[in-house]
């Protein structure tokens, strides 16, 4: 009976879930901010690949990010692969689908957030930047990266350093190193 309700291994249960409700950045930033809390957000800006997007969902959830940013064309959607490999991680975080990244990060710039963006292009090492207040990161499609006209209005670009053949990272594992090394830096300022 399942396997007539699916062709995707469903290992013996099938749920049937309502999609998930997008989130506004204009209402995340002012909500945390309220928390007083710092926002910490994470930009997609043409990650395609619902697998990169589930697995990066999973290590914002967990790292305390505040929401994931993803534009309304050209980028990945929530769907089922992506929430299977988020570990359900999509339920619980903000998504906000904005119009574009473009706004987005002049709208978190107006609002006090600095913005990074992760770039083979940038001259500092990502542990040389302190992470101190609200930030963002914006990370990019992996064939193409973070478009030029997002690397020139980010407050700044970061690099992480490469010693091998290949010349880049999957971007869900560059996304965790470049989050966990904000996660990194709050718990010391916390400890302090």
């Amino acid at each position: 009976r399942l396997d007539r309700l699916t062709r995707k291994n469903h290992q013996g249960v099938i749920a049937f879930i309502p999609a998930i409700t997008y989130q506004r950045l204009e209402d995340i930033i002012p909500f945390v901010y309220e928390q007083g809390k710092n926002p910490f957000i994470v930009l997609l800006d043409g990650v395609t690949d619902v697998r990169n997007f589930g697995a990066i969902a999973r290590t914002c959830e967990c790292a305390g990010v505040d929401a994931i940013v993803i534009p309304s064309k050209g980028s990945v959607t929530v769907n089922a692969d992506a929430i299977k490999t988020s570990a359900g991680a999509l339920h619980v975080l903000p998504v906000c689908k904005e119009k574009s990244i473009t706004e987005a990060i002049r709208f978190l710039q107006a609002s006090g957030v600095k913005v990074y963006a992760a770039s083979e292009k940038a001259y500092e090492n990502y542990t040389a930047i302190k992470y101190d207040g609200p930030v963002a990161i914006v990370m990019g499609a992996e064939d193409t990266g973070v478009s030029m006209d997002n690397l020139r209005i980010c407050d700044s670009m970061v690099k992480i350093p490469q010693f091998g053949t290949i010349g880049s990272l999957n971007v869900s594992v560059a996304s965790s190193i470049l989050i966990y090394e904000v996660v990194r830096q709050r718990m010391n300022e916390q400890a302090q």
